[in-house]
């Protein structure tokens, strides 16, 4: 894999829009953020975008993108915000530029399918993690602290329960392999094109949000159908957040459907990780090696090497 070069204090970041745009109060507050821990921030032209739900068009955010990796002012990427349209600029982004220009590019949600992407065709480790959206609000030090740390280039980053958001060992044991996930609608979406997630050997990380839970309960299916979970070393479920039921109740908590469609295989399963869309967001280095650990009641993800490099 090619790591990209570690986060250092005064670093320059650049900020796109690569799916929908974001509101100007929380574009402002965010960047204060940032600014306040010393970072340079470069605002890219997508976030000024507007089209509809989209942070203008597939062609505008696409050479937003690319420019960010070409240019050698930049030191890291991370998005303002998900939401949708990242499926639309996957074809137009250049690929063999990106990994000729390996740098932190970082994002949750809709950036899912960016994340996956670039991964697989480039090799270069990315990160599901904190978008300028997690900071609309001020600076959360729990996601903030473990962003630094795991982008800065520490060894052995332990990653554990916040104190308001406890993990559950659904199922216990021990495993590691390489770390893959995102949105479960994304990864879903993905299936059956080039840009589908392979999952043989990996430790997998799902999370999503707004669902219903005849729906994620589809998607589980889906995904179990498709061979998702087949060759999988471990299950991650991350916060889900705002599942919904209807009138008549499906009679099942989200925990309980994982089970139902997991319950055969052989693996360490946990849930309730902080990943996602709710207020703790750890940082998760797409495709480097993990070791989880549900052996006891407090399980944590150990991320066993640095995912960056010195630059």
């Amino acid at each position: 894999m090619i790591k990209p070069n570690a986060l250092k204090p005064h670093a320059t970041i650049g900020i796109v829009s690569p799916s929908s745009w974001i509101n100007e109060s929380d574009l402002k507050t965010a960047v204060s953020a940032f600014e306040e821990k010393g970072y340079n921030i470069v605002l890219g032209e997508s976030v000024f975008l507007k089209k509809d739900t989209y942070a203008g068009t597939p062609e505008q955010r696409a050479n937003d993108m690319n420019g960010m990796f070409a240019n050698p002012k930049i030191d890291a990427i991370i998005c303002a915000r998900g939401g949708y349209g990242a499926n639309r600029v996957l074809p137009l982004l250049d690929y063999e530029l990106i990994m000729t220009n390996p740098k932190i590019f970082m994002g949750y949600s809709d950036i899912t399918a960016f994340l996956t992407s670039i991964t697989q065709k480039t090799n270069l480790i990315t990160f599901h993690g904190p978008m300028l959206t997690t900071f609309k609000n001020g600076v959360v030090n729990y996601n903030f602290e473990l962003m630094e740390k795991t982008l800065s280039g520490d060894d052995g980053i332990i990653i554990q329960s916040p104190t308001n958001l406890p993990m559950k060992v659904l199922k216990s044991g021990k495993a590691s392999g390489p770390l893959w996930g995102g949105n479960l609608c994304l990864l879903i979406n993905r299936l059956g094109t080039p840009d589908q997630l392979n999952t043989d050997g990996i430790i997998l990380f799902l999370e999503d949000i707004g669902e219903y839970l005849y729906a994620f309960d589809r998607m589980m299916v889906h995904a179990k159908e498709a061979g998702m979970f087949e060759n999988i070393n471990g299950l991650i479920m991350g916060e889900l957040v705002d599942m919904k039921d209807q009138d008549t109740p499906f009679g099942k908590t989200t925990d309980e459907i994982v089970m139902d469609v997991c319950r055969n295989l052989d693996i360490p399963i946990i849930s309730n990780f902080p990943c996602g869309h709710g207020k703790f967001q750890a940082t998760m280095p797409i495709s480097a090696h993990v070791e989880l650990n549900a052996t006891n009641q407090s399980p944590a993800l150990t991320i066993l090497e640095s995912p960056v490099k010195e630059g």
